[in-house]
């Protein structure tokens, strides 16, 4: 019997868990705090991972924390303009409007199906005025 837990980096576990989770409270700090709204926030994250990701500075933290970097929005972020970049230097101009969408297909079609999901197995409400 392989004993699973014997091949964990739990050094790498703890740093993934501790950058996700700053990157999650820096979102609810601004939520609470300022008039910003979620979906504004969101967007922010997106593009602050891509300018991020585009100067190559991302990649560190990357390094640093695995998918505690990789899984929130600004991994998202970074995801597509590392996929532009690529795509740029392998087709062209054309590939900085291709290539971010190709890198993350699976990431979107994933949210996709997996939000059709839960709209399929919940009940709405509508929030009281």
């Amino acid at each position: 019997m392989i004993n699973f837990f014997q091949n964990v980096d739990w050094i790498l576990v703890l740093k993934s868990f501790v950058i996700g989770g700053l990157i999650c409270l820096i979102g609810q700090i601004l939520i609470d705090k300022t008039k910003l709204t979620p979906a504004r926030i969101l967007v922010a994250y997106v593009t602050f991972g891509a300018i991020l990701g585009g100067l190559g500075i991302y990649q560190y933290l990357v390094d640093f924390a695995g998918a505690g970097a990789t899984v929130p929005l600004t991994g998202f972020g970074n995801a597509l303009a590392k996929g532009a970049i690529n795509a740029v230097y392998e087709k062209g101009i054309l590939g900085a409007f291709t290539g971010g969408i190709t890198a993350t297909a699976g990431g979107i079609a994933a949210a996709v199906f997996f939000g059709y999901i839960a709209a399929l197995i919940s009940k709405p409400k509508i929030k009281k005025q």
